[in-house]
């Protein structure tokens, strides 16, 4: 057994069932898990009440986290972690998504199984350090001996909680798809290796550190036999979700149409994507009886704010969700579509977003929160994934949580309510990220790995890609 206490915390934002904000609190971690919350003057009658077990007990570690506010740790929906190996190469050009793709794809086809294990230790870092604490990845791409083991063995060593989704590739252009020849796989290698991944990773467990998800990229590079057994395999194992792209551009609501006659999530629930396992990307292009629909089958979505505004995607209606009771969730997509692994700084543009494309400008009350999107980013993240103790901190939950300094230049004059400025200034790296019961950041310092190394590393398989792919 090991003990942890955090104590003198500024500001505890829980996001608990009553949304309890604690000042001047503290938090008893043992093990992996929370055993008691609070304010810091209420520990020590409490650990009386206790008997001689924990009265006048010695904790393994204490953390004082004066002028700090801690959250419960931030929850990414949604990445392409390699993708970080083509950053800034396509981004600044003004490109839509079909054509943003079609530029990288003989990119990523030069990926090798370094390049997989290397970009996520450097993107994982980037996470953690914004304050993420699980990650959920979409890995959808398997050139030159890639395998979703490459990004799993980074995770462990990073120390996240880690969401890795087998995704794929199937439909290649000359079958009226979007993907070269070269990257597409079979569907029977596709399902065979959902199958071993899930049977050797997989923990449905509470408080589970890897869960594998089935995750065919689009209807523009899959077949909707494959959409369909993906979904018979993942109702076979406890806790396997499904997840893919779903109406991100005007683009895609074409494609669907023209060949299927159905809009993106009218061909989702035809092939039988929906309900609590299932969580969609993006959702930008969706109708109001969509959304409701959404909200009816408690099918979930990934809002990606960035990747949104830099492809001109759109708007997602996230506002019209929440209040429909969609389950919402917020993630940084690409590396390369947002170009910033930075899920605090995705929250914030979900607020704005929310507000600068909010539809009924005319009506009064608030057009979206920074709590909101606080929420979005912890709780909201949590419940799209299904893990039950992460999320929200109480005792018997995962020791998962954050502190982020208040008392610098950036939130100078911020005090006076924490939880806002905490979203609406510049977003900030943290100061101690706990990720089950483990501190690996402390004094704003990652601590599993030194990351110069990584980086070095990181730009130096980048360079060959591009040279590979004859990019200068």
């Amino acid at each position: 057994m090991s003990t942890l206490l955090i104590k003198n915390i500024d500001m505890l934002v829980t996001m608990n069932p009553t949304r309890e904000e604690i000042a001047d609190a503290a938090i008893l971690v043992e093990d992996n898990r929370i055993i008691w919350l609070g304010s810091t003057a209420a520990l020590d009658p409490w650990l009386q009440q206790q008997g001689p077990a924990l009265a006048g007990v010695e904790f393994d570690q204490v953390i004082d986290a004066a002028g700090t506010i801690v959250t419960p740790g931030l929850v990414n929906c949604h990445h392409h972690m390699w993708q970080s190996l083509t950053r800034g190469i396509a981004t600044g050009t003004g490109k839509k998504l079909f054509d943003w793709i079609s530029m990288l794809f003989p990119i990523w086809a030069e990926l090798r199984p370094e390049g997989a294990y290397t970009s996520a230790k450097l993107v994982l870092a980037e996470m953690v350090l914004s304050g993420c604490t699980t990650v959920s990845n979409m890995l959808y791409l398997y050139p030159n001996g890639v395998r979703i083991d490459d990004e799993i063995r980074a995770a462990r060593e990073a120390g996240v909680r880690f969401h890795p989704n087998r995704g794929s590739l199937t439909l290649p252009e000359s079958e009226g798809g979007n993907v070269p020849e070269r990257l597409c796989e079979k569907e029977e290698d596709v399902l065979k290796a959902c199958i071993e991944a899930i049977e050797t990773y997989h923990d449905p467990e509470p408080y589970a550190m890897l869960r594998i998800g089935v995750a065919p990229n689009m209807p523009n590079s899959v077949t909707p036999d494959l959409m369909r057994e993906s979904a018979r395999l993942a109702e076979t194992y406890p806790k396997v979700k499904l997840h893919t792209h779903t109406s991100e551009t005007m683009d895609d609501v074409r494609y669907t149409m023209a060949n299927y006659g159905k809009t993106p999530v009218e061909y989702c629930e035809w092939v039988g994507w929906q309900g609590e396992h299932v969580w969609y990307a993006h959702a930008v292009q969706v109708n109001d009886a969509e959304v409701d629909w959404l909200a009816r089958t408690n099918t979930g979505v990934c809002h990606c704010p960035s990747s949104n505004m830099i492809l001109a995607s759109g708007i997602a209606p996230i506002r019209q969700m929440v209040d429909k009771k969609v389950r919402v969730g917020v993630g940084v997509d690409g590396s390369s579509s947002n170009d910033c692994n930075n899920l605090l700084a995705e929250a914030r543009l979900a607020m704005l977003l929310q507000r600068v494309g909010y539809p009924g400008f005319e009506s009064s009350g608030d057009r979206f929160t920074a709590r909101e999107a606080l929420e979005l980013a912890t709780l909201g993240g949590a419940r799209v994934l299904g893990q039950e103790t992460i999320g929200w901190l109480a005792p018997g939950q995962a020791a998962d949580f954050v502190a982020y300094r208040m008392d610098d230049i950036f939130h100078a004059g911020g005090l006076g309510d924490r939880v806002s400025s905490l979203v609406t200034c510049h977003p900030t790296n943290v100061w101690l990220s706990v990720i089950n019961g483990r501190v690996v950041v402390e004094n704003g310092e990652f601590l599993p790995y030194d990351l110069e190394p990584v980086i070095a590393e990181h730009n130096r398989i980048s360079r060959w890609m591009m040279s590979q792919a004859g990019v200068a």
